[in-house]
């Protein structure tokens, strides 16, 4: 992230608080953008993420709009802790005296999404059910004919109810549903973010040695991580619509990613892959912004200051 050098453990808690506060802020955009592109051609219950938000907010009040967000804020923590270790273990052994080249810096960015998918994928699976099933809901009081005769409304379940509903009929290969497409996602998203972020902090050097200023790093983590997040969007709804285990009965389900594809392009146009793009943008622009305060702030160096130094 930023130039100065901090130890793994200080990266790791850094990484660990941006993510959960990152999280807390910009957890209803999220939730808009899941339930944007969840929806279909014939089933449109929401017309831009303002009215998505106030919708929800009408029908299950403010913490509507935060369903799911204890998945993410229990998970958010290791996934960014292998993201950051693998990034520095690639970035390490494919560096030459301290220097990597485009490509290397690509590559470490290839290996660091690969790991992280280990934790993305459940958490994502989990993490839409429960967003999407607000929306669900509201079509099946604004939009009945969009909902199969004869269902039955049942309860919201939760995060472990649906962890043990998923491991029960399927299972690991329950939660790891879509893993191929959120490969698809993340791996491209950490290939353009890492060199990205790393050639425009770049920039701002102050001469040739000294490290960027923080409002450089800054801006850098926000343009970086927003011009990443809408490059990938065509793939988010793709994971998105793999991973959504409960439709309307207007609704196109899908058999894999080319199925997907395939149906989008013919029923809804090139236009529905960028879906939520915005709200995409939004969320991860102030993620990467927060955590670039975490790390100016020393965060994670302040902790482990508190913790006993073993004696050489």
């Amino acid at each position: 992230m930023a130039d100065k050098q901090i130890s793994l453990p200080a990266k790791l808690i850094n990484g660990g608080i941006a993510g959960l506060i990152g999280v807390t802020c910009v957890f209803p955009i999220d939730l808009a953008k899941t339930r944007l592109q969840n929806q279909q051609n014939g089933s449109r219950l929401y017309t831009s993420m303002s009215d998505c938000l106030i919708k929800t907010i009408r029908s299950d009040g403010y913490f509507g709009m935060y369903r799911g967000a204890a998945v993410n804020l229990t998970l958010v923590t290791p996934e960014k802790a292998i993201k950051l270790a693998a990034n520095d273990f690639f970035r390490h052994h494919l560096s030459k005296d301290g220097k990597l080249t485009l490509v290397k810096e690509m590559l470490a960015g290839c290996g660091a999404g690969t790991c992280q998918v280990i934790i993305t994928t459940p958490m994502e699976m989990l993490k839409i059910q429960l967003q999407d099933a607000g929306r669900i809901e509201a079509q099946r009081k604004l939009m009945p004919e969009t909902v199969a005769a004869g269902t039955v409304e049942t309860k919201s379940p939760t995060a472990m109810q649906l962890t043990r509903e998923l491991l029960r009929e399927k299972g690991i290969a329950g939660l790891y549903k879509g893993l191929g497409a959120t490969l698809l996602r993340d791996v491209p998203f950490s290939i353009i973010y890492f060199p990205l972020f790393a050639n425009l902090n770049q920039l701002g050097k102050r001469g040739a040695e000294g490290p960027a200023p923080f409002y450089v790093s800054f801006l850098a983590g926000c343009l970086a991580g927003s011009t990443a997040a809408v490059a990938v969007n065509p793939v988010d709804v793709i994971k998105t619509r793999l991973q959504s285990l409960n439709r309307g009965s207007t609704e196109d389900t899908y058999s894999g990613v080319t199925d997907c594809i395939s149906k989008i392009m013919r029923n809804e146009g090139p236009s529905a892959f960028l879906k939520g793009a915005y709200c995409r943008a939004l969320v991860i622009a102030p993620l990467f912004g927060i955590a670039q305060v975490i790390y100016f702030l020393g965060v994670g160096e302040y902790i482990l200051s508190f913790l006993p130094k073993k004696d050489n």
